[in-house]
């Protein structure tokens, strides 16, 4: 008799903890973190991503990077974006800084 009871409690709880981490939500931030100074370990290499075609005439493909999140690097997955008339996309990538290294971020430049 004690050992249902249990059951029924750890059931009951740990459905009761179900309903209520669903309800949780995650809100990335706004926008790429930025290091405030050079990070010190090398970005890995660049991850293969298959991409397919594109949703639209006119889209352009936007490689995925590695990004400097927390005390690590976290890859950010590509993504078709319109192309903008006039303008070239400049992919984000990482550069040598003194022992470190500095996120150079995407961005669209003009021709």
């Amino acid at each position: 008799m004690f050992e249902s009871r249990l059951s029924r409690l750890v059931l009951s709880l740990a459905l009761a903890a179900g309903a209520l981490l669903g309800g949780c939500v995650v809100v990335p931030a706004a926008g790429p973190y930025r290091a405030a100074g050079p990070v010190m370990v090398a970005p890995p290499p660049p991850q293969g991503e298959v991409f397919g075609v594109a949703p639209g005439p006119g889209y352009f493909w936007i490689g995925g990077f590695w990004n400097w999140v927390g005390a690590r690097h976290v890859w950010i997955a590509g993504r078709w974006e319109p192309g903008r008339p006039g303008q070239q996309g400049v992919p984000h990538h990482w550069q040598r800084d003194g022992a470190g290294w500095r996120a150079s971020p995407g961005h669209w430049r003009g021709r």
